[in-house]
């Protein structure tokens, strides 16, 4: 008998460790259904919590889910979604996972195609899924599979949230790398495709003149957007008032290599800002080791440039560990309610999720050092999570910037 060659023995390997991958995502999600489960008796059961009040009970879960796994919320209440509707009509779809036939993907495009079927609609689609040996399929198949076994499944009810899907309609932007962002709409079809087919007909125009053609079709189509958008006839021409951090060595320096940086948006190159011509307005703080100090106030609610201030440090997105969300909410880490003051240190940025969890019986916040750049968060099973703001700005060598050492004039 031929000895397996090194490769083929590694490949085994690999298609190994993705079977216990997937069996250790599924006992994953059998925990996080039990542990769901007995903190529910646990709260109800002492009172802390009334039967009625299971919505912010709920919240909780998710929130101590997400610190656990390391994830924001929004993965942590799917994970939670996905454990709990795991055992209500999935049946072999839990015995494939456990398996390891199904990874963890899979089954989450699953559960989030039949999530608004009642059981007995879910237990069909499972079992025509089995049948269709859906751990043989790849994801776009599954997705398109399962969506579709679901809405023959619920008729009406594919109709009825068509019809109510239309009022989700949004405009977002997302940081991109390299100084750029995603601006993406949320449309009906129709809107979407009417709006990509003209934006493709200005770029067939623009390759259809006698003018040479300097850009490719992307871009023609990029820039035209902005045009229509903003009645500008050129991107650059576009205004805006942004805030930003620029590293005092930069403009101190012309060949200093640190970036400006956009709160939220990431790192732009400090020359960039300098030299663009558009009409902007810039807003420049102080920052010490990447991180925006300074800030006091007497007020009940964080208002005006304190919190700007606030928002900046914290990078315009939640504090809470492991949540990248954006700032919805200004918390007083010491409850105003308790003497805590409207200050630059006493404050914090919050999404709403993690605002709302707060108030949820158990959950506590505190301050670790003078400069309030350290919080800890304590949850109801006890477990403590430190948060810190991230440096925005990296000083050369590792050596914070002092602004005391700047001469006057």
């Amino acid at each position: 008998m031929t000895a397996a060659l090194p490769e083929q023995r590694l490949v085994e390997e690999v298609a190994r460790l993705e079977r216990l991958k997937n069996r250790i995502a599924a006992r994953q999600a059998e925990a996080i259904r039990e542990f769901a489960r007995a903190h529910v008796a646990s709260q109800t059961a002492d009172g802390r919590v009334e039967p009625g009040q299971l919505e912010g009970l709920e919240r909780s879960i998710v929130a101590q889910v997400g610190l656990a796994c390391r994830v924001a919320p929004v993965e942590a209440r799917r994970r939670l979604r996905v454990a709990r509707d795991l055992h209500a009509g999935h049946d072999r779809v839990r015995a494939l996972f456990a398996a390891g036939e199904l990874g963890e993907y899979q089954v989450a495009t699953i559960i989030a195609a039949t999530s608004h079927l009642d059981e007995d609609a879910r237990a069909e689609v499972d079992r025509q899924l089995a049948e269709r040996r859906v751990e043989t399929l790849g994801v776009r198949r599954i997705h398109d599979l399962a969506r579709t076994l679901a809405a023959a499944a619920d008729p009406d009810g594919f109709a009825r949230r068509c019809r109510a899907a239309r009022s989700g309609r949004r405009v977002t932007v997302r940081p991109a790398a390299d100084g750029m962002a995603d601006l993406t709409a949320h449309l009906p079809v129709e809107q979407a495709v009417a709006c990509y087919a003209t934006l493709a007909r200005a770029a067939q125009d623009a390759a259809a003149s006698p003018e040479p053609l300097t850009r490719g079709r992307g871009q023609v189509m990029a820039d035209t957007l902005v045009e229509r958008l903003t009645g500008r006839a050129t991107p650059d021409a576009v205004p805006a008032e942004i805030q930003i951090l620029v590293p005092v060595e930069a403009l101190l320096d012309p060949t200093s290599p640190l970036p400006a940086q956009i709160p939220g948006h990431g790192p732009l190159p400090t020359q960039r800002i300098l030299d663009n011509t558009a009409r902007k307005t810039w807003r420049r703080l102080l920052t010490r080791d990447g991180i925006i100090i300074g800030g006091d106030s007497r007020r009940r609610a964080f208002t005006g440039t304190l919190a700007e201030l606030i928002r900046a440090r914290d990078g315009h997105r939640c504090r809470e560990p492991h949540c990248d969300a954006p700032i919805r909410h200004l918390d007083h880490i010491h409850r105003h309610t308790h003497g805590g003051p409207t200050s630059f240190t006493n404050g914090r940025g919050l999404c709403a999720f993690h605002n709302h969890t707060r108030e949820t019986p158990g959950w506590t916040a505190h301050v670790v050092d003078s400069t309030g750049n350290t919080v800890i968060t304590t949850t109801p099973t006890g477990h403590r999570y430190h948060s810190t703001p991230t440096a925005t700005i990296t000083p050369p060598f590792g050596r914070a910037h002092d602004p005391t050492r700047i001469r006057a004039g």
